[in-house]
């Protein structure tokens, strides 16, 4: 199987059910039809990914999920392959058709067997076939031993639909999952596989349709899409010969009090890198001037009361407040004072932390916390962000402002009319201090030449992704925030990629 792009539209498990009712009620495909397609597609990405495989484990439940096992099971059988089919849960209770799928396999010779670790000691991949999109509880019991046993188990696993036990919703693990080195998702991609535990347990993602009709899709209306940075990138236009460093925007970035001159300086760089025509720093006196040692063109000024602020606010076009702001005195004070402005905000960092104890809503703002910081604004537990990070992005948007980014794995965009985006750019490499800093400025930078506050925090998170992936070819280990800015700058102009 080709690895053909995969579609920017996702869904809940929900609405994939539906999709499967109106291909099988209202376009006239059989079920078990769209079993034998998923069953097919599986165990051609399997000969594609793992050609010189020969002996294969199924692991099949006694679902839906199961019946595409044992399609993919007897397929296998039929052309050669050694296959072992351990079955999971009462077989008397299948029903439907993976009842007509499980028996179409033993009607070729090939039976089940009873669940024993040693026996995946033998194979060369196992196929995970045991729960699909519905599953919503923790996992216990001989379920869990199995995928424990997985777990220890040296050979790689295929997934078909999602990795058992994860949440198909929200991407979290429900007590233990299946931890795959591939996934072949049917008929929708599920939200899940894209944020949270999504893409440490999913491995390489694939996608079939199963030639379900186009029409189908257009009875579910989604509101999770994936972030393309192909198709964002078509948002830059070229510049004007006649333009000037007026016509790109005027970002002011307030923060780095006393020891944090680092994380304003980098956020004031990145809004000039990938685009901003002029950038001002608003910082500490005592160490304003040691700013323009490193990076000249930021025009860094001495503040240290609103007054001194103030003519500064009037004088820009977009601000970015946050990055090593601190919680003192005097970051209150630089906080109260943008408060009230009508011009956009970039919120980021102890901008953040300040408004969780003072809460207020700017009107024209795209706000930007990690977990820690989203879960003091929601005054709820990080472990709560993290179980729906769905429900939390919408909730900090409804909250606080236009636009809302929650930060991690699968960095979700949220904005006023409902719409949540995903961006699956980005690696572990990028998990240090100051890249959240970085990502500030670009949005700031973007927002300066004109882009709206969606515009911007889209394209932003990807192109801080994009930046992240080029920068971490060397290795994700070590890779410096500053490692990204020549490549915030090329991404920033597509047409050096033509």
């Amino acid at each position: 199987m080709e690895k053909k792009p995969l579609p920017l539209t996702l869904y809940r498990a929900s609405q994939v059910r539906e999709l499967d009712r109106i291909a099988i009620e209202e376009m006239g495909i059989p079920g078990v039809c769209l079993m034998e397609r998923a069953g097919s597609a599986a165990f051609a990405l399997l000969q594609q990914r793992w050609p010189r495989a020969r002996r294969l484990a199924v692991l099949c439940g006694v679902g839906n999920n199961g019946g595409d096992g044992y399609v993919l099971a007897r397929l296998a059988y039929l052309v050669g392959y050694e296959v072992t089919v351990l079955q999971l849960g009462d077989i008397s209770k299948l029903k439907g058709e993976a009842r007509i799928t499980y028996e179409a396999m033993t009607e070729v010779g090939l039976t089940v067997q009873v669940f024993a670790e040693k026996k995946l000691t033998i194979v060369e991949v196992v196929v995970d076939a045991l729960f699909g999109t519905g599953l919503d509880r923790k996992i216990a019991g001989p379920w869990r031993t199995v995928i424990e046993a997985l777990h220890r188990c040296n050979c790689p696993v295929l997934s078909l639909d999602i990795p058992s036990g994860l949440h198909a919703d929200t991407g979290t693990v429900l007590g233990v999952a299946v931890r795959a080195d591939a996934t072949i998702s049917f008929i929708g991609l599920k939200q899940g596989l894209f944020t949270g535990d999504g893409p440490e347990y999913c491995g390489d993602i694939y996608f079939d349709d199963l030639q379900v009709p186009p029409a189908t899709f257009k009875q579910i209306k989604a509101t999770v899409n994936r972030l393309d940075y192909e198709t964002l990138k078509t948002t830059f236009k070229k510049r004007t010969r006649t333009a000037h460093k007026g016509t790109f925007g005027h970002v002011l970035v307030i923060g780095g009090d006393k020891g944090m001159t680092g994380a304003a300086r980098l956020a004031a760089e990145a809004a000039a890198r990938v685009g901003a025509g002029k950038v001002s720093l608003a910082t500490r006196a005592t160490h304003a001037t040691l700013i323009n040692l490193t990076c000249p063109e930021i025009m860094s000024h001495g503040v240290e009361t609103t007054e001194e602020l103030l003519p500064l606010l009037d004088n820009t076009d977009v601000i970015a407040i946050g990055p090593g702001l601190g919680q003192t005195l005097w970051a209150r004070a630089m906080l109260e004072a943008v408060k009230d402005t009508q011009k956009p905000v970039v919120a980021d960092a102890d901008a953040l932390n300040l408004l969780a104890r003072l809460p207020f809503r700017f009107v024209n703002s795209i706000l930007t916390p990690h977990v820690g910081e989203a879960a003091r604004l929601l005054e709820i537990t990080t472990e709560v962000i993290q179980s729906d990070r769905f429900a939390a992005v919408r909730s900090l948007q409804l909250r606080f402002g236009s636009v809302c980014i929650l930060k991690g794995a699968g960095t979700l965009v949220a904005n006023e009319n409902g719409q949540v985006n995903i961006c699956t750019a980005g690696n572990p490499g990028m998990a240090c201090g100051g890249m959240g800093d970085i990502l500030t400025g670009i949005i700031a930078g973007l927002l300066a030449q004109g882009f709206s506050t969606v515009e911007a925090a889209n394209i932003g998170v990807c192109l801080h992704g994009k930046a992240g992936d080029r920068g971490a070819k060397e290795g994700e280990r070590g890779l410096l925030p500053s490692d990204l800015f020549p490549w915030i700058r090329y991404y920033a102009n597509p047409e050096l990629e033509n």
